[in-house]
């Protein structure tokens, strides 16, 4: 936290359909992680400024809930165009204050883009059901209903996509969005609030605040915000889990992972070098997804640890912006303290008796020697007993896991403390269907490293890497983001009613007939 200088541009809130300053006098430095350098200062909210822009949403709210279906429909159809047309603007923000290759980043908005496709077509997942005489003279319907206020809290490492995640089914639905995104990468949230505006979302449906620990425990504990989405690791998501629960909030919390890839000894090892190095150091391992660890079926680890190695002898690291017109295939970590976080848990793999093949500890790029950059690493021999296999690093750091058998390695992966994404590389279409049955993880690839489901089914992992009440996005998105109210009508027919048979005195419990 800083006080910034008046060189310094300061980053602000979105309410009530504007840009806001703040007045905290509270701000968190914002990084050029390629360079090292402060680029700007994003403000952190306090109470008063938490305060208004919650209510501000609920004004909002109160008017976007009576807008007709067609006309929602047709802001969310806007959004989805100019999303469309100007997303190469947007992925070029999101390099210069996560780090990652604008391909990269150009990946995820289209991965998020996916979603507001879904969300254009809210109407049929949002209606309702009718049963006609359900008892004699009586019918029984259900309506659905949009919350009200939502927060959404979203991590650093998809500054846009996991916002979209959630943002449009919500606004689909008839709900105002308070986002909280991460104060190192925070402009994006903005960008895309200028989005929705000139797509004609109304004032106050979509807010961006920007903030801290206080702007999180600010949604939390408002008793107007009614659910709290939220991604990042599994200790806050713990944290949001049990703190909006008891505050009586929906909650959809998605924590941390440590996926692997079971390797058998008759799968394409060129594909699994391939996928492994993708899946491994694609955005510089800052991916809930990511691989981390794989699981090879022995007599295949040798092999394929010389044809992974080969592979990142050829990656270029550098600037995600690229140079010159050529674009690396890794940029930096987050920030100097996340990397140094990373170069830890190789220390830790190494103290512990595993054998380092590729080692990215002290990597630089040159001309930018002050960036925050780790090379990929390579682990070998990595004990299940060492917090460098038991714990997410977040990094580009791969480990290789020597097993004997299918069961050796489903084992191991049952037995760990996170569910969300797990893959199995194979030629063996008997051997992968039993191991989606089997396998204890919430998503799961075939001969896929990164299993993200598309937009019409549901992101959310098993265990310590889901609390709450639904999964990401999907049918479950639109589900988490209303109500249903089930009504019971009876009219009467005018020739009984004329006959003045109404139906009587009867305290019993009512019944079907």
């Amino acid at each position: 936290m800083s006080t910034p200088s008046t060189q310094t541009r300061v980053i602000g809130h979105w309410i009530g359909g504007a840009h806001r300053a703040s007045t905290s006098g509270r701000t968190a430095p914002v990084y050029n992680p390629a360079t090292g350098a402060v680029q700007a200062e994003v403000a952190l909210a306090d109470q008063v400024e938490i305060d208004e822009a919650i209510a501000a949403a609920d004004e909002g709210f109160r008017a976007w809930s009576a807008f007709s279906i067609a006309k929602r429909q047709g802001v969310l159809f806007a959004f989805r165009e100019l999303l469309n047309s100007r997303k190469g603007e947007l992925a070029e923000l999101i390099t210069s204050e996560h780090g990652k290759v604008v391909s990269d980043a150009m990946g995820e908005i289209l991965r998020g883009q996916e979603v507001v496709e879904l969300a254009t077509g809210f109407p049929h997942l949002i209606k309702g059901a009718y049963s006609e005489n359900a008892s004699t003279g009586v019918d029984v319907f259900s309506i659905k209903q949009p919350l009200g206020v939502v927060g959404v809290i979203s991590p650093f490492n998809f500054p846009v996509m996991v916002p979209l995640w959630f943002a449009p089914i919500a606004i689909a639905a008839g709900n105002a969005v308070v986002l909280k995104p991460s104060e190192k990468d925070p402009s994006a949230a903005l960008w895309l609030a200028e989005l929705w505006a000139e797509a004609g979302l109304p004032a106050g449906v979509f807010t961006v605040l920007q903030g801290d620990k206080l702007a999180v425990d600010g949604l939390l504990h408002s008793p107007i915000v009614q659910s709290i989405s939220f991604v990042g690791s599994t200790p806050i998501a713990q944290y949001i889990y049990e703190t909006a629960s008891r505050n009586g909030k929906r909650v959809q919390a998605l924590g941390g992972a440590k996926n692997h890839m079971l390797v058998l000894p008759d799968a394409d090892l060129d594909l699994v070098a391939d996928q492994a190095v993708n899946a491994g150091f694609g955005a510089a391992g800052e991916r809930c997804m990511a691989i981390s660890v794989v699981l090879a079926v022995e007599p295949v680890a040798d092999e394929l640890i010389a044809k992974v190695t080969e592979r990142i002898a050829k990656l270029r690291i550098g600037n995600g912006a690229g140079q010159d017109g050529v674009e690396p295939d890794m940029g930096p970590l987050i920030t100097d303290v996340h990397r140094d976080k990373v170069a830890s848990y190789v220390d830790i793999a190494e103290a512990d008796g595993a054998t380092v093949v590729v080692d990215g500890r002290g990597f630089t790029v040159a001309g930018h020697e002050d960036g925050f950059f780790f090379g990929p690493t390579l682990l070998d021999h990595v004990p299940t007993t060492s917090r460098a296999y038991t714990e997410e690093i977040f990094g580009p750091v791969l480990s290789v896991v020597r097993v004997e058998s299918y069961d050796e390695g489903l084992a191991l992966i049952n037995s760990g403390e996170f569910g969300n994404g797990t893959a199995i590389f194979t030629n063996d279409g008997g051997a992968a269907r039993r191991f989606q049955h089997e396998v204890q993880v919430g998503m799961i690839g075939i001969n896929v490293p990164i299993p993200v489901p598309v937009a019409y089914h549901s992101f959310g992992g098993w265990k310590k890497s889901l609390f709450g009440d639904a999964k990401a996005y999907g049918v479950h998105g639109f589900d988490f983001f209303t109500r249903e109210k089930a009504i019971t009508s009876r009219w009467l027919d005018p020739a009984t009613r004329a006959l003045g048979e109404h139906g009587g005195i009867n305290l019993g419990f009512p019944q079907n007939t």
